[in-house]
């Protein structure tokens, strides 16, 4: 699953100033007729050590169980373990 999320950002990178131009021209068709995962909504998080994709934390790029488990072993600074 992380290589085709790999897959998916390289095409969403490389088709962005061509779907952004056909977009600003209305060309609808035009748009239809690009890859279906070169669309940025096709990309999803996921755990940068799991490939985890649900419970993920944005500002830490990790889901909630790593950061729970890094947490109470201390990787994370400045996280004190209150009762979960």
């Amino acid at each position: 699953m992380k290589a085709r999320e790999v897959k998916r950002a390289k095409l969403v990178e490389r088709f962005a100033e061509k779907r952004a131009r056909l977009k600003a021209e209305g060309d609808y068709i035009g748009m239809s007729l690009l890859p279906k995962n070169s669309a940025k909504v096709r990309l999803h998080n996921r755990c940068k050590l799991t490939g985890r994709p649900k419970g993920y934390m944005r500002q830490f790029g990790i889901s909630r169980i790593q950061f729970r488990e890094m947490a109470s072993s201390g990787l994370i600074p400045g996280v004190k373990k209150a009762s979960w």
